[in-house]
């Protein structure tokens, strides 16, 4: 079968270091720290946390039917998408419709709407509910806003596999344009997790660090030596898909071509991962994308700053790239922007693409002193020059969905 090729032509953002792409990037470049204290208010209650949290709203400017009806999981994803969209000089409005498709990763959906109704129903003891709260709630909402605003009429695809729903989602979406489905994908994910109860659901799985009493912005901190813990992320980032010769032939600009795409679920554990099949999404990508190992310059590690998961990425990679693995650079900027669990694999997707077009690898900050286990090349504190040819981004899940993404120069 004649595979199509994928490219990537647009990059946009909603993030906890703004809502500019390539400001961002310089941000981690320079290993600034986005993570902070986070003060969660809601009917259900309040209390404050350690987290990376948006801090604009852009989404003001939007329409007011479509605030309305949108949780805060839509917004980002409206101005997420939109910024994509025009980095790419693409209006979907004066292309044919039919073939142009949206795919969107999330973990946790509308979960503060959903909060809210639930407070209005158990704790105020409404009786009824805003006609708005399926449409703010359902998983599909942010595929759905997208859809409706751009008046797409291909595919409209939601996944959610915990901290792998966006890489999912943009690797299928890749395989919507390869095999001749469409030849655009609006493709990315988004969360808005800081809400009451679902901040106490992952305080509860006892893999969130708790605050660094001399530094708050240092707290995750992952594959050093006294790493204890993840801290959470959200917002929205989107990429713009085109089949390459449609991207040629309307003189796009192109960051990479998308050029592999591994997907795997670990039977092993519900929350424990296994390096087997970490290492079988990575050589699944790789395979994909019909690369050798030693073609990856740079690695943009899954690396929560958990005790259990640095270890096994870190053997993981070993395994896949034997030798090599110590010439790799590789850095979790998780370290900077948090773990955004839906958005995570997206988020980190525009960053590999940047680190490829600009040949700068992105630092894994706060790492003073690695853990003896974790000994491979995790460019600490600042970023630097590398020569990056292709590069591989890791997202592996709650529950056991791997999902590894390859993107190379053209």
């Amino acid at each position: 079968m004649t595979r199509r090729r994928v490219v990537i032509t647009g990059l946009g953002v909603v993030a906890p270091h703004g809502c500019d792409a390539g400001a961002m990037f310089d941000a981690l470049l320079r290993g600034e720290s986005a993570v902070g204290r986070v003060n969660l208010q809601s009917d259900v209650g309040s209390f404050e946390t350690v987290g990376a949290a948006v801090r604009e709203e852009p989404w003001n400017a939007l329409p007011s039917g479509q605030r309305a009806t949108s949780d805060r999981i839509s917004l980002y994803a409206l101005i997420a998408a939109e910024s994509a969209l025009r980095d790419a000089v693409l209006d979907p409005t004066n292309e044919d419709r039919t073939r142009i498709g949206v795919s969107v990763g999330t973990s946790l959906g509308g979960t503060i709407s959903q909060e809210a109704a639930y407070a209005d129903i158990l704790g105020k003891g409404k009786s009824r509910l805003s006609p708005f709260t399926l449409v703010k709630v359902m998983y599909n909402g942010p595929a759905a806003q997208l859809g409706l605003k751009y008046g797409l009429r291909g595919s409209s695809l939601t996944y959610t596999t915990t901290c792998s729903s966006s890489a999912v989602a943009i690797g299928e979406a890749m395989r919507q344009i390869r095999h001749g489905y469409a030849d655009v994908m609006i493709a990315g994910g988004a969360e808005a997790l800081f809400a009451y109860v679902s901040i106490k659901a992952w305080l509860a799985l006892q893999v969130i660090a708790p605050p660094r009493p001399d530094n708050i912005a240092a707290t995750c901190r992952p594959f050093s030596r006294d790493r204890n813990g993840t801290v959470l992320g959200d917002g929205a980032a989107f990429v713009i898909l085109e089949e390459f010769d449609r991207a040629q032939r309307r003189g796009a600009k192109i960051y990479a071509e998308l050029a592999g795409y591994g997907v795997c679920n670990d039977p092993t554990h519900m929350t424990q991962p296994s390096i087997g099949e970490q290492a079988r999404a990575m050589q699944l990508a790789l395979d994909d994308a019909r690369l050798a190992p030693d073609a990856i310059g740079y690695i943009n590690a899954h690396g929560t700053g958990t005790p259990l998961n640095d270890v096994t990425e870190t053997l993981a990679i070993k395994e896949v790239f034997g030798d090599y693995a110590r010439h790799l650079a590789i850095s979790s900027t998780k370290s900077m922007h948090g773990h955004l669990v839906g958005t995570a694999g997206a988020l980190e997707l525009v960053i590999s693409t940047l680190a490829l077009q600009r040949q700068m690898a992105p630092p894994t900050a706060h790492l003073d002193e690695s853990d003896p286990e974790c000994d491979l090349d995790y460019v600490p504190h600042r970023g630097r020059s590398a020569y990056i040819g292709a590069a591989m981004t890791n997202s592996f899940a709650v529950g056991g969905t791997a999902g590894v993404l390859v993107v190379r120069a053209l």
